[in-house]
């Protein structure tokens, strides 16, 4: 169990590592640039989680996200190389998978620690949506998060839907995937049809 949850931890890391390796490349930036941007877009939103519970941060304990990081931009470059093109969508998706695949493993990191359902919840849409808005801050970008479209919220439906799955008594693995596939079909979905929470406005 905890081998593949290690690979699907690397997968997400390589995806979001991608998506900021994406912004890099739209910003500009030269190559120390791209491995700053692919790593805090992979890295911050679970290093903060581990902050907070108080755990030795993962990437320090285990070195090989690094190595994912890098050869995932690396990939991306010479991607980027070939087709000299910036795909806005390719970077959506990217985005996308990486935040579904954070959520789940970061909600199932905090109840690995013991705390509540609830907790676990923020801590996995903090691990799923951090580092995206570091990447967008950084880039002078409106973050996504504060975006009309649906974005933490879909981590917080995935949550929901993953942790009632285990009150049901569904095994981890099926539980984490159907909280993954609502977190990314849900995002998907947002980003195809622009569905959105209602926007506060004043009275005019």
């Amino acid at each position: 169990m905890s081998h593949w949850l290690h690979w699907i931890d690397l997968l997400g890391v390589a995806v979001f590592a991608i998506s900021g390796t994406l912004m890099a490349y739209r910003k500009h930036m030269d190559g120390f640039g791209v491995i700053v941007l692919a790593s805090v877009t992979a890295i911050g939103g679970g290093t903060l989680r581990d902050m907070i519970l108080d755990l030795p941060v993962f990437w320090v304990q285990q070195p090989d996200f690094l190595y994912a990081i890098l050869i995932a931009a690396m990939v991306t470059i010479f991607w980027l190389r070939i087709t000299h093109k910036f795909p806005y969508q390719t970077l959506l998706v990217a985005d996308a998978l990486g935040i579904a695949f954070f959520n789940i493993m970061g909600m199932q990191k905090a109840l690995d620690q013991g705390t509540g359902a609830f907790i676990a919840i923020v801590m996995g849409t903090m691990t799923g949506v951090f580092g995206g808005l570091i990447r967008d801050v950084i880039c002078r970008e409106i973050p996504l998060v504060l975006k009309g479209e649906l974005y933490a919220t879909t981590c917080i439906v995935g949550g929901i839907l993953y942790v009632s799955a285990l009150a049901l008594g569904i095994s981890d693995l099926p539980a984490m995937a159907l909280g993954m596939l609502a977190t990314l079909l849900l995002r998907l979905g947002a980003i195809r049809w622009h569905w959105q929470l209602p926007v506060f406005q004043g009275s005019h």
